[in-house]
């Protein structure tokens, strides 16, 4: 899933498209039930991995640390305004790519509120195809064995979970892909 999602940012770097990039940033103090602490502000947790950290230096990356699940919800600032909203109406993206983990929590909640805000006009004309690039989603294993004492954790079987946040995501109106392909667009032909 790195080796892909680094792949698929060169490529769009390479070829001058936006990218967004949610990163969580989760403050000690604030919990993000039902899981349990990570991605801990100023922890190395909550950057990003080492094979993508060179997106940080390119221009045409927008770097934006979310405290909850949802990169959309994440975006939002005192004052209304939404960071990711904002993104799309300046980018004029009409087709979004998403890939990330957890495939099945944030990626899905993100894919979720996205196209229901598009839904609703929140995006504008603009956006008009979510779509999931499952090559570059993953999400965590938590055998069955690991919470049988616990009462908090759940299992969550990796390939399973990652299945059902592709179906849930698909389900709400996005697009699978298993692959990505640029095609140049065509010129439209004026005729006198």
């Amino acid at each position: 899933m790195i080796n892909e999602s680094t792949r698929v940012a060169r490529l769009f770097c390479e070829k001058k498209l936006p990218i967004m990039v949610f990163l969580d940033s989760h403050h000690p103090n604030k919990p993000e039930d039902p899981y349990p602490p990570h991605c801990i502000v100023g922890t190395d947790e909550s950057n990003l991995v080492p094979a993508l950290r060179w997106l940080e230096e390119e221009e045409n990356v927008t770097i934006r640390r979310k405290d909850c699940f949802d990169g959309y919800f994440g975006s939002m600032e005192a004052d209304g305004s939404n960071v990711f909203v904002d993104w799309v109406k300046q980018n004029h993206i009409k087709t979004l790519v998403v890939g990330g983990v957890c495939t099945d929590i944030c990626v899905l909640d993100f894919v979720c509120s996205t196209i229901s805000a598009r839904n609703r006009g929140f995006l504008g004309p603009l956006l008009q195809d979510v779509i999931v690039y499952s090559t570059a989603c993953a999400t965590f294993h938590i055998p069955p064995h690991v919470t049988t004492n616990t009462k908090q954790v759940l299992p969550h079987p990796q390939e399973f979970m990652h299945h059902v946040g592709l179906y849930m995501a698909k389900e709400r109106g996005a697009k699978i892909a298993n692959e990505l392909s640029f095609v140049a667009a065509r010129k439209a032909r004026q005729y006198e």
